[in-house]
């Protein structure tokens, strides 16, 4: 550099440090120049033959900052004797700016500014960013978004569910699938959907307090949600530390309600007794507002047209301030109208006002399916009658519908978009499903023993323990002993076993574990949150773990023990919906056994009678049974008598109960929805999705993407096994870049089926946290913008420049509006040299990288200033040839944007005229989006993401 190239006043960057930010000259002495840093308040004196340094000089239209935070577009640029002089923008009027009067901090958003400031990177950071925006181009437009990636199975009902509910606009729906079919699973899809594509942002979610450390741990493990849970511990903190600050900053705080610990997290779960135990918190959590909440086992809301329960309150209120809702109950709507209604009616009172109203309407409803039974039995065919039945129900569409090639497809589908609660309700059956193993109940009459002479019958009589000393019924009752001895016959196979009472439960493990030398393990409501899931871990362990979980009542919710194959119901509960519970954690989808359901019972008490009411009026061990509490509803009277031991009510209530049981079912199965059931599973869609979800997990462009990333940014990778390896922070490790790594490493997987085995590994995919979080970093950072590279070949002579440019589609728009899905990323490579010629075609991205080499940075430092105009020059060329592309892919997205909201919008305006479950907050919603997607696309533009200049040699 010569010295008459610095004037005091003019602004340079230091290549060597960028992070000292944009430098001003303060001095020229002889062969040293001075630069003072405001941004790190640091000054540097170099010398000037070879000073580490770039002039920086802002183009046309670029942004620029003044020391007081102003910010300006530049118009024009004039030289005042060295100083630069820029005519910008502020919006309003044209100001005149001194480059002495820029901000300190420096940040260039144009790659060729980044190059000129000598913030460039190597050939592999640049790669790096052109495979980041081809992938985003790809994931953001598949239909896979938002599902890729969960830690469970692809199991086609609950896949489908999650598509269909979480692509639409605060979803309110109920999701009813039968125990065991994984509602919890549906959820979290839907929550991981919606908060992946920014639908949502704030979650919460309400569940019984002995679920709480579950859902935590199931959102974590299978779809990377870290939620954070909100009870009085978290209440009593914030209070700890109010009351250690001293006067004035609790003045700051104020009072107890000044922190709203809901606010503090965006995904936050509590237990709904929380909520009905403190107001504090209650209104907390509406005050908090929440995008989409969660409340598992719905079907305890108990409510009546006369009087509402405390828990359906608080949940009413919450619903009402929450955009979106989903209930979760496994409570079939045919067996109560009225519960049904209640749990409908939270999702839209508006539509779902009047319960005598409601159950007229779901009369009308029977008509409709056994018309669309017939059309599913005869898919060939549509008689005369079913036809002038539809033409009722469907008008003037009906002559459209059937003139396509999948007429009846088109006509079931119309009928359910107007059926009552098609669109609110989703329940998937195990008759529908399928894949359920075979229950085999084996009963164990045992002698009653004298202790328990006083308390046969009655309801104590169903758990006598109780009535008399531990010590004496663990030596005397006789299913102890069988107990032990059963486990003893059943080693090594793991055995649950649940009793009513949390005493009982610890009575037994402390007998089996000291007494028996049973490696076993205890679960009830008196543990920790904590404790219980060491509990359910150590009976989890195949190889060092306990034989014998054994459970009080608490255990046979929420909890799931498919790998167990061997239940003991130690006594029998009084609720058949409970004895569904108990049995349905290990008859699960995914259990790939038969359970053996082992049955002592005391005979001549009340156990035996629950026995054969069980067994003879209800078939409830061999089948699931939905109708147990609807039976008992009608004969309660009689089965209370059979109870308390009168030997006269028994085989007439056994009898009523029988014929109660089959007339329910056959109702179940007469009036089962077949709309619904549609609805709520539909197996080619779901196949293909599938497929879709399944293309982007098994290939291995994700691990090859992230090892070029860890490569960059400093991660080291240690094979572990096959599909998987081990990552660690390296000596250039770059931790702004790369979440979830923790300093001593992460075991991943690659591979979904050994995710599923190996839940002490991380699933690696295209949604998992590390990866989003790397891709996010690379297109919002300046890695990769700008990169100097070498490239020797005989057929360009030595000092030809070449420019590898790319851009992308720019559209600021919120990311709610999922604009990508229409105006994807779109990546647009192209090549020029310094005449202009567009060479994309003949040197292709992978070619260049294979020729071209690094070089040292400090002979590209010297090369840059150099080469400065014919990389404006090829810039100019680049983007001239770029600016045609643009009005091709807005015209592409503004038909795709037409083709996906219009039809939608004109469909639901006309399902609104004879479906009012279709909201008019829908509606609007769709046509803002319609309006805003169109404004935005039009305003769209191309950006420069990167360029690599590559010098011949």
């Amino acid at each position: 550099m010569e010295a008459s190239e610095f004037v005091i006043g003019q602004r340079w960057v230091s290549h060597s440090d960028t992070a000292l930010g944009l430098g001003i000259v303060t001095d020229i002495s002889g062969r040293r120049v001075t630069l003072g840093f405001p941004a790190a308040d640091e000054e540097r004196t170099y010398a000037i033959d070879n000073a580490p340094l770039s002039r920086i000089v802002y183009q046309l239209g670029e942004e620029i900052e003044t020391f007081d935070g102003e910010r300006y577009i530049v118009r024009a640029v004039e030289d005042l004797h060295g100083v630069l002089m820029y005519h910008a923008d502020d919006g309003e009027n044209i100001q005149q700016i001194s480059e002495v009067k820029l901000a300190g901090s420096v940040n260039f958003s144009a790659p060729h500014q980044r190059l000129f400031a000598g913030q460039f990177d190597r050939n592999g950071a640049f790669r790096l960013r052109v495979s980041t925006l081809q992938h985003l181009d790809r994931l953001r437009a598949s239909p896979a978004q938002g599902l890729i990636g969960a830690r469970t199975q692809h199991l086609p009902h609950q896949l489908y569910i999650a598509h269909e509910v979480a692509r639409r606009h605060a979803p309110r729906v109920l999701l009813a699938d039968e125990v065991g079919l994984g509602k919890t699973i549906e959820a979290g899809l839907i929550l991981h959907y919606q908060l992946h594509t920014g639908r949502a942002r704030r979650a919460l979610i309400v569940v019984p307090d002995s679920l709480i450390h579950q859902w935590l741990v199931e959102m974590l493990r299978r779809f990377n949600l870290r939620f954070s849970i909100v009870d009085q511990s978290r209440y009593d903190d914030i209070k700890a530390q109010e009351d250690d600050v001293d006067a004035l900053v609790n003045h700051i705080f104020g009072d107890d309600d000044s922190v709203n610990p809901f606010e503090a997290d965006q995904l936050v779960l509590c237990s709904l007794d929380f909520l009905v135990e403190s107001e504090q918190a209650r209104n907390h959590a509406l005050a908090a507002g929440w995008d989409l909440m969660v409340v598992d086992e719905a079907h305890h809301l108990a409510w009546s047209p006369e009087q509402a329960s405390p828990e359906y309150q608080v949940v009413e209120s919450l619903s009402e301030a929450s955009k979106g809702l989903l209930l979760l109950t496994a409570t079939p709507e045919q067996v109560g109208v009225a519960s049904h209604f209640a749990r409908l009616r939270l999702l839209d009172p508006a539509r779902f006002h009047s319960l005598d109203a409601f159950r007229e309407e779901e009369q009308q409803y029977e008509a409709i399916n056994k018309v669309v039974r017939r059309l599913l039995e005869t898919p060939d065919h549509i008689s005369p009658e079913d036809e002038t039945a539809l033409a009722g129900w469907l008008g003037d569409e009906l002559e459209e519908l059937l003139a396509r090639d999948d007429a009846h497809q088109a006509v079931i589908d119309a009928l359910l978009d107007r059926h009552g609660t098609g669109r609110v309700l989703f329940r998937n059956t195990r008759a529908a499903i399928q894949g359920f193993p075979e229950r085999q109940p084996l009963p164990e009459p045992l002698p009653c023993p004298a202790l328990y002479d006083d308390c046969r019958y009655g309801d104590v009589g169903l758990a006598p323990e109780q009535t008399v000393p531990e010590e004496q019924w663990l030596a005397d009752d006789p299913r102890v002993a069988w107990l032990e001895k059963k486990l003893a016959s059943l080693r090594p196979a793991k055995v649950v076993v649940i009793c009513a009472r949390a005493d009982t439960a610890m009575a037994l493990e402390h007998y089996l574990q000291l007494r028996a030398g049973i490696r076993s393990a205890a679960f009830h409501e008196h543990l920790s949150l904590l404790e219980r899931d060491r509990a359910a871990a150590y009976f989890a362990d195949s190889e060092q773990g306990a034989q014998a979980l054994i459970c009080s009542e608490i255990g046979s919710e929420g909890r799931n023990f498919q790998f167990a194959h061997h239940l003991v119901l130690f006594d029998l509960p009084a609720n058949a919906d409970l004895l569904e519970q108990r049995i349905g954690r290990l008859d699960r989808i995914g259990q790939n056994e038969a359970i053996r359901i082992h049955i002592p019972y005391l005979q001549g008490t009340s156990q035996q009678v629950q026995y054969r009411w069980f067994q003879e009026g209800l078939n409830a061990f061999a089948e699931s049974c939905a109708v147990g509490v609807a039976v008992h509803d009608q004969v309660g009277d009689e089965w209370q008598k059979a109870l308390e031991g009168d030997d006269a009510a028994l085989e007439p209530m056994l009898a009523s109960s029988a014929e109660e049981t089959a007339r329910l079912k056959t109702l179940l199965h007469n009036g089962r929805d077949a709309l619904i059931e549609l609805n709520s599973c539909r197996r080619n869609e779901a196949e293909a999705l599938i497929a879709s979800i399944e293309q982007e997990e098994s290939s291995a462009q994700v691990r090859d993407y992230m090892v070029q990333a860890f490569d960059i940014l400093g991660v080291d990778i240690e094979d572990h096994s096959e599909h998987a390896d081990v990552l660690k922070p390296g000596e250039q490790y770059q931790a702004g870049h790369v979440a979830e790594l923790p300093e001593d490493g992460l075991t991943v997987t690659w591979e979904r089926e050994q995710a599923l085995q190996r839940e002490d590994m991380a699933f690696m995919s295209w949604e998992h946290p590390m990866v989003t979080g790397v891709m996010d970093s690379v297109t919002s950072s300046g890695l990769g913008k700008a990169a100097l590279a070498n490239l020797s070949v005989k057929a360009l002579p030595p000092g030809t420049l070449l420019l590898e440019a790319l851009f992308a589609v720019h559209c600021p728009a919120p990311e709610s509006l999922q604009l990508t899905r229409y105006l994807p990323v779109s990546p647009l490579r192209l090549v020029v040299d310094v005449n202009g010629r567009d060479l994309s075609n003949a040197l292709p991205h992978d070619r260049l990288n294979e020729l071209c080499s690094n070089i040292r940075r400090r002979t590209a430092q010297a090369i840059v200033p150099k080469i400065r105009a014919e990389v404006e020059t090829m810039v100019d060329h680049v983007e001239r040839l770029a600016e045609p592309h643009l009005a091709q892919l807005q015209a592409q997205a503004l038909a795709q944007v037409e083709a996906g909201f219009v039809p939608e919008v004109r469909r639901l305006e006309a399902l609104q005229r004879v479906n009012p479950a279709i909201r008019s907050e829908e509606i609007d919603f769709l046509r803002g989006q319609l309006d805003a997607a169109r404004e935005a696309v039009g305003h769209a533009s191309l950006a420069l993401e990167g360029i690599r200049v590559i010098v011949t040699s």
